[in-house]
């Protein structure tokens, strides 16, 4: 199945999944494989859903409403051109409307072609306890982030301050995806399918480092 069925990417209401070519059953079934790839990157979050001119009943939204439900994911909204898709989304208590330009019909030609990281988001203030960021592609935070916040990226992650939460770079499988911080003190750091915690003891003077899968572990080391 061709990777370019659908297309996922960071908006303010949390991960957008369009349909970029084929029918409803080849969505779900990418959307399934998407999910089953890369649970850390989805679960507890909330996707919606921009299914184009699809003529879609509530039965059809229920199965995708379902299909997330089972790996902890939120469907929110179905975004449609189509007037029998748009009811039954309200039937079901989803929102129609994210408040985006809509995209140009599939044959006309990308402005920008999907990459894996071809779109970075930037937060700038302290992530506190209890708030996460999850971006398919890179995570920047001009802030620290404190234990018990979370950051969850497909690409890499650059904090520019203090990073004592729970990060997971390269959440989509990229194992050369880094994490940089200018004082890494984290609770938990992850990098595709790799897994640390921070040492109980820690130097007291902070340098700014970075971490990466080296020789299938991650790895800190100054950065420079």
């Amino acid at each position: 199945m061709s990777s370019e069925t659908l297309s996922i990417k960071g908006v303010r209401q949390g991960l957008l999944v369009t349909l970029r070519q084929g029918g409803w059953e080849q969505l779900l079934a990418e959307l399934q494989r998407r999910l089953a790839d890369s649970p850390s990157f989805f679960k507890g979050g909330r996707v919606s859903l921009d299914v184009g001119p699809l003529a879609l009943t509530e039965r059809h939204l229920r199965h995708a409403r379902d299909l997330l439900i089972q790996h902890d994911v939120t469907l929110h909204a179905v975004v449609s051109k189509n007037a029998q898709t748009e009811a039954a989304a309200q039937a079901l208590g989803l929102v129609i409307d994210l408040g985006l330009e809509r995209r140009p019909p599939p044959s006309a030609p990308a402005a920008d072609p999907p990459t894996p990281h071809g779109e970075a988001t930037v937060t700038q203030g302290t992530l506190r306890s209890g708030q996460s960021i999850r971006h398919p592609g890179h995570v920047i935070v001009i802030g620290d982030v404190n234990p018990g916040a979370e950051i969850v990226a497909g690409g890499h992650v650059v904090v520019w301050g203090k990073l004592r939460g729970t990060v997971h770079a390269g959440a989509m499988g990229d194992d050369e995806a880094m994490i940089c911080a200018l004082d890494m003190s984290p609770t938990q750091l992850r990098i595709a399918g790799h897994i640390t915690r921070s040492p109980e003891e820690r130097r007291r003077k902070p340098v700014p480092e970075v971490a990466a899968v080296c020789d299938g572990q991650i790895v800190v080391t100054p950065w420079k």
